[in-house]
């Protein structure tokens, strides 16, 4: 295998994987997700991928693409062996044009560096998804990966405007375009976005950018429970304020982060919101006179953090805070509809504390997207059962609310055959024949996804 693929892409760029080898996990292996891939392939370029593609499919043998591995569901792990072909070495820009506010970047490219670029040039690339230096764009498209500013800017997808991607039986094809209208076909491009390597390998990405806002401001509402936290975030859109990022921090979280906030949090702070605008100068401080009035009427303290950008570096700290309380934690990434936001907080925590876990919750509360989290002692298997089970009562919860079992972190293999509980039947079928369509031999990322 190594030497067919070889000759590919040169000897020097397959290697056989240890069983150590990164490239066998990505950031679930701390959920025990461990592959086991017969060969790794970094091809140097879009037409190399799909060679790799096309001797996979006529040896009959699985490949399962891979960015940054920073995925935290198993989407990038190859669980039914194969081949892993990771996309780290496709780093070219192909094309950076600030007058047309847009920009071409191989698959490769980390988030960072798109986002950099586009700062660079006067524009924006709101999508911020975690690990941005190592996250690669290929993978956030293939996730359609999220971040606090979705809210207003949208997740990953809202700012593709095509693809170019391998396809079975190893082909590449342009799918989307520069085009500002174009209802053609099927929007074969939404398709690509968000299947998690199971219907192609993206190998570049079309990214329409948009004129960065004169102004931010981001403030943090201290209010005393999660009822009225709830009440105020649903309050921001219904008094016409568009917030860029509306997050929150519940209590048990809360406590556990208050040492590494920026200021001082208050005695009987019971709940945080996060909250930003931005825009010209003018419409920015128009928001922020809003926003503060809307938070006002719940809060205990509310604080303006300088720069803005102090508050969301507290914000990103808050997994590696909340893991190492015990060692470890279990989290996952759902959904519930933000008009019941409040209500699946308060069942999940009753879910935990029933199975004798500690529980706590933050995450992006304009969407209803929680992490809702248990801590575990590693060292301790009951534990670690107790929180599986955790877990399929808040699957069960989520979908009975409305919600979604996933917001932003993808399905992958850690949720796989869990699409069957939220989609109706023919939804489902249809979700296979799709599948089949791109992949009739089920070879691009198997197990993951759609899988019973």
């Amino acid at each position: 295998m190594c030497s067919d693929l070889g000759r590919l892409v040169g000897a020097e760029h397959v290697h056989e994987p240890s069983h150590e080898s990164p490239y066998n996990s990505d950031a679930s292996r701390r959920r025990g997700v461990e592959g086991r891939a017969e060969a790794v392939v970094l091809p140097g370029s879009a037409e190399e991928v799909a060679s790799v593609l096309e001797w996979c499919y006529s040896s009959d043998v699985p490949i399962v693409a891979r960015g940054g591995g920073t995925g935290l569901t198993g989407g990038a792990v190859a669980t039914e062996g194969g081949v892993v072909c990771s996309l780290e070495r496709l780093r070219t820009v192909r094309a950076l044009e600030p007058a047309l506010w847009r920009m071409e970047a191989e698959a490769g490219v980390s988030t960072r560096h798109v986002q950099r670029l586009a700062r660079e040039n006067g524009l924006m690339f709101a999508p911020d998804p975690g690990a941005s230096e190592q996250s690669q764009i290929g993978g956030n498209v293939a996730t359609n990966a999220g971040g606090a500013h979705a809210l207003k800017y949208g997740v990953t997808g809202a700012w593709v405007a095509g693809l170019e991607v391998a396809l079975a039986p190893g082909e590449l094809v342009a799918l989307g375009g520069w085009a500002r209208k174009d209802v053609a076909g099927y929007d074969l491009k939404s398709l690509m976005v968000g299947s998690e390597g199971t219907l192609g390998v993206i190998t570049a990405v079309r990214l329409g950018l948009l004129p960065a806002p004169e102004a931010a401001t981001a403030v943090v509402a201290f209010v005393r429970t999660r009822a009225e936290g709830c009440a105020a975030m649903l309050a921001v859109p219904a008094a016409g304020v568009q917030a860029s990022a509306l997050d929150f921090a519940d209590s048990e979280t809360l406590q556990m982060v208050a040492g590494s906030y920026p200021g001082t949090v208050p005695e009987g702070a019971g709940f945080a919101v996060l909250a930003e605008v931005d825009g010209s100068r003018g419409e920015a401080r128009a928001q922020r006179e809003a926003l503060l009035e809307v938070l006002e009427e719940a809060a205990i303290a509310i604080e303006e953090p300088s720069p803005s950008a102090a508050l969301w570096r507290w914000r990103d700290g808050f997994n590696g805070v909340v893991t190492g309380v015990r060692g470890a934690k279990v989290s996952e990434d759902v959904v519930f509809p933000v008009e019941r936001l409040a209500e699946g907080l308060e069942r999940f925590d009753a879910i935990g504390a029933r199975h004798g876990l500690r529980s706590c919750a933050w995450g992006h509360g304009g969407e209803g997207n929680v992490h809702a989290t248990v801590l575990v002692d590693p060292a301790r298997e009951d534990e670690l059962e107790a929180a599986e089970a955790v877990a399929e009562e808040l699957f069960a919860l989520t979908v009975s609310l409305g919600g979604s079992i996933t917001g932003e972190h993808g399905v992958g293999w850690l949720k796989r055959g869990r699409l069957a509980a939220q989609w109706p039947a023919r939804a489902l079928e249809l979700h296979e024949q799709v599948k089949r369509a791109f992949d009739p031999k089920g070879l691009l990322n198997p197990g993951k996804k759609l899988a019973r």
